[in-house]
């Protein structure tokens, strides 16, 4: 990895589950050398095992970062140990869900740089998006060295506001959810048209798998593509005059799906 403080003061992986794994896979593949990283664990995989790190010993004083990936009902009883780190140097970087800055500054000291982050199941395979917002005390430094470290697996993005975590938390936090449930369902309208039970769900994902890859590397807009597609009174357009009808197709669907994500993030923040 760039950053050469991380190796010199060393990287805290406060949980390491499925997303801290990937993250952790990411920055050994990188270069990042697994002396430079502890991991507190309570069930460390055999992977985790494996990987050399520092695992379940006692912590530096003043690590370069430390990164939170418990899940949020842990955070209550795993954060306040890491107190003396508050108020200094060390980058604390949250991937916990519905846990805001405020939580971390009242906690760890109001000095604290923080920053909160958004990732996406996707990670998983370094095909993840993450939203991040900092703290005043976390600056732009704080930004590039968050940026650098979650880049690890998949693209990053910077929120002007905490606030935009919650509509975040509904489009692509959420989201690939959504995009599971799509292909569900499409491969089950596949099998009412008479396919085999298999092939349908083949075709589903291969569908969504393909047309997600070809928007992401395509220059047009996933406007223009779907125009691309659409023959004038053919398949296609039989289908989206189904699915883009404004009272009950997806225009309407997912702004309530995504409204009801970002409200629930919302409360859950407020606790």
């Amino acid at each position: 990895m760039e950053n050469s403080r991380i190796a010199m003061d060393g990287l805290v992986l406060l949980g390491c589950g499925k997303m801290g794994s990937a993250m952790l896979e990411g920055w050994l593949a990188r270069g990042l050398p697994n002396t430079s990283v502890w991991v507190q664990d309570p069930h460390p995989s055999d992977w985790l095992k494996s990987t050399g790190v520092h695992l379940n010993v006692d912590l530096p004083t003043a690590p370069a970062i430390v990164l939170v990936a418990v899940k949020p009902q842990m955070m209550a009883e795993a954060l306040p140990a890491l107190k003396l780190m508050g108020n200094g140097q060390t980058l604390f970087v949250s991937v916990a869900a519905g846990t805001p800055i405020s939580f971390f500054e009242e906690t760890l000291g109001g000095q604290t740089p923080v920053v909160r982050a958004m990732p996406n199941t996707p990670a998983a395979i370094s095909r993840g998006i993450t939203a991040i917002v900092g703290n005043a005390h976390a600056g732009a430094k704080g930004l590039d060295e968050a940026e650098d470290l979650l880049s690890a697996v998949g693209q990053v993005v910077r929120l002007s506001e905490e606030a935009q975590i919650d509509a975040v938390t509904g489009v692509s936090g959420s989201g690939p959810a959504y995009v599971f449930h799509m292909i569900e369902t499409l491969a089950a309208a596949g099998v009412d048209q008479g396919l085999p039970e298999a092939m349908a769900m083949q075709l589903a994902q291969a569908t969504v798998a393909g047309a997600g890859a070809l928007a992401q590397q395509s220059d047009e807009t996933a406007a223009q593509l779907r125009v691309n597609v659409t023959s004038p009174n053919g398949t296609t357009q039989a289908a989206l005059e189904v699915l883009m009808d404004e009272k009950d197709g997806f225009p309407a669907l997912l702004r309530r799906a995504v409204a009801a994500a970002a409200d629930r993030s919302r409360e859950l923040a407020r606790g």
